[in-house]
């Protein structure tokens, strides 16, 4: 059994890590500010510190074999209009644990870094030595944090991991997105099935793809999960270890919507909408290196069991209030 600290654990994909730790028998320390993360979220069995990356020292020593770190502001458009609290966070937040981590002597990292380091990509699947060339502030943001965990394994011995995701959905029981607002495909989908929707807005239908929408790989969050503990083993003092998680298949927005009148037997009228800046037609990973050095294969590939997880989630949560 091994001590883990999480940040960011009360959000979607750290709550769902969180119990993945838990119930491989680890000891889990969550971290969250509890500005986008909620404090039910966070799984039973796990600590919860309320607190932000800036004060990590106070809260680190040497009894944590490691740190998981989730703790970033993710919202693409808000990061353009408001870059500075981007760079304060994400980057400045993740200095001051990097040099917690370092006076703790807490040597292993495994970090939610994102597709969006990449930018509008050059060709797909998208590969790992693909140019990094992030189109806002938020994909800036999490390729200067790899840059800088890059450096900290060189100087100082760390062992690390940065995943890379696209398009993370489904729910893990109690686990599922919370987001407010939301901005993912699949929960505003069943926004609309649930009835607290009107309707869905499909940005752009003339794209270079089959049915003319975007097309997106989409990963379930228990898969995610599950690379985030192998790559946790995985890791090596000094060296950085950069790996795409995805399905390496894509989905439409149409068969996106068409999926979820299927799995949840309800209409789901779209709205005609204008294409939205940056946004590329095919967006696809490969995860051959995820494969190769995590022994790591999605489980759960299937787009509608992606859905209907994140349906049932969704139900519950409607029915709660």
């Amino acid at each position: 059994m091994s001590k883990y600290l999480v940040t960011g654990g009360a959000g979607y994909v750290g709550s769902v890590v969180t119990a993945h730790l838990l119930e491989a028998g680890h000891e889990v320390t969550v971290l969250d500010d509890l500005s986008t993360g909620m404090r039910e979220a966070v799984p039973e069995g796990a600590d919860l510190i309320e607190g932000r990356l800036q004060d990590s020292a106070r809260h680190l020593g040497p009894s944590f074999d490691g740190v998981l770190h989730f703790a970033a502001f993710s919202q693409v458009g808000e990061s353009v209009t408001h870059p500075g609290k981007y760079w304060e966070n994400n980057v400045g937040g993740t200095m001051a644990l990097l040099a917690a981590m370092r006076s703790a002597g807490i040597r292993k990292l495994v970090f939610s870094s994102s597709a969006a380091t990449y930018g509008e990509p050059v060709s797909v699947p998208i590969t790992e030595s693909a140019p990094t060339a992030p189109t806002s502030p938020y994909g800036a943001s999490k390729l200067a944090v790899d840059h800088m965990i890059s450096g900290e394994c060189t100087a100082h011995g760390l062992a690390a991991a940065s995943l890379r995701y696209f398009n993370v959905a489904g729910a893990y029981g109690d686990c599922g997105e919370r987001h407010d607002p939301e901005s993912h495909l699949i929960p505003l989908v069943l926004q609309v099935a649930l009835g607290s929707r009107e309707a869905i807005s499909v940005f752009g239908d003339d794209y270079p793809t089959p049915d003319g929408t975007c097309v997106r790989d989409y990963i379930h969050v228990a898969d995610l999960a599950e690379a985030h503990l192998l790559a946790m083993d995985a890791i090596s003092s000094g060296e950085h270890l950069i790996c795409n998680l995805g399905n390496g298949s894509g989905f439409s927005v149409r068969e996106v919507v068409a999926t979820v009148r299927r799995v949840t037997g309800h209409p789901v009228p779209e709205i005609a909408a204008a294409r939205r800046a940056g946004d590329p037609a095919v967006l696809v990973a490969s995860s051959e290196v995820a494969r190769e050095r995590l022994g790591w294969t999605p489980s759960r590939p299937d787009l509608a069991g992606i859905v209907a997880d994140a349906w049932d989630f969704a139900r519950a949560r409607h029915a709660g209030g």
